[in-house]
């Protein structure tokens, strides 16, 4: 699994404030991104979707992954065993919830997109990423 770094000291590349996030933002959306929501199970867009191409931050438009690494988990959440690229995202300790988790965030905005288990042998890093729909925008090609 990639390594699990402190709460980020840096800043965000993009920096906006609560209501321009909002004004830019469906509420579904802000409360993922934004406040750190998570979606109910089966209930995302990209839940199925099975064509070649590239999900960005619905936040800032970076991308951070694409659909050759994306597999079927059964989890009810679009899940890919590596991003794009290491450095798109960030994996930050996420102590919200009811166990320990591992909260996965664009780098250039911080957008709260999902979380990371190493759950997932069947794929070459042993890593689900499980993502929201609501924070990232397919764009096929």
């Amino acid at each position: 699994m990639t390594a699990v770094l402190p709460e980020p000291d840096d800043e965000p590349i993009i920096v906006k404030s609560d209501d321009e996030w909002r004004a830019q933002l469906s509420t579904r959306e802000f409360a993922v991104l934004r406040r750190g929501g998570t979606e109910r199970p089966w209930s995302g867009e990209y839940v199925d979707t099975k064509i070649g191409g590239a999900y960005h931050c619905r936040g800032c438009g970076q991308e951070v992954f694409r659909s050759r690494t994306r597999f079927e988990s059964t989890s009810g959440w679009a899940s890919f065993y590596a991003p794009s690229s290491a450095g798109n995202v960030h994996l930050r300790p996420d102590l919200t919830g009811k166990f320990p988790r591992i909260a996965v965030r664009c780098s250039a905005c911080h957008g709260h997109l999902g979380h990371v288990y190493d759950d997932a042998p069947q794929t070459p890093t042993g890593d689900r990423y499980s993502i929201n729909s609501a924070a990232v925008r397919f764009l096929p090609g």
